[in-house]
């Protein structure tokens, strides 16, 4: 587990199917995560059981983030590694927080802890993320963590009423940065 005095960062588990059935199936999130159908109980169980494998092997990291409550801990969203390329030292962060749960920092503590995590323990020497243009909520917290602004992909995004930019946003770690 990945913890701090706010939230964990924990591996999926097969008792985290039905929470994963039902986020993976709102249909609102599916532009971002770039999904076309809903999800059946089997796939997310198969899911569950490959992304138990080797980093380098999937290419990516999921994680639930918890909040620790009263005697036990309450999952309120997850958040990936997607994209890894162990060469070039890099990877692809997302991050959804369930609905009732946002706007409380939660996304902000795991973003900066994860990110701590890439460049500490997986020896990333840089993280990104791709966020829709007119979503403001991901941009501020990208940018209040230290991520830069590091291009535009025009019309990128087919949305039901036309094309959407995405913004590209990169940080690279203090320790590997260029002169």
């Amino acid at each position: 587990m990945i913890k701090n005095n706010k939230i964990v960062l924990r591996a999926l588990e097969p008792a985290d199917a039905d929470l994963l059935y039902q986020w993976e199936n709102q249909m609102e999130l599916w532009q971002v995560s770039n999904t076309l159908t809903p999800f059946s109980r089997h796939q997310i169980l198969t899911y569950i059981n490959q992304i138990s494998l080797d980093i380098y092997q999937t290419k990516q990291l999921r994680l639930m983030i918890d909040v620790p409550g009263k005697g036990k801990q309450e999952s309120i969203g997850m958040i990936d590694l997607f994209d890894f390329d162990p060469y070039h030292n890099r990877g692809g962060i997302g991050v959804m927080i369930y609905k009732p749960e946002r706007g409380k920092g939660h996304a902000k503590e795991a973003v900066a802890l994860f990110t701590e995590y890439a460049f500490n323990h997986l020896g990333l020497h840089q993280v990104f993320c791709d966020i829709s243009a007119d979503n403001e909520a991901s941009i501020r917290l990208f940018e209040s963590l230290g991520f830069e602004f590091a291009g535009r992909k025009k019309e990128w995004l087919k949305t039901p009423t036309g094309y959407k930019d995405e913004l590209m946003y990169q940080k690279i770690a203090a320790s590997h940065r260029s002169v």
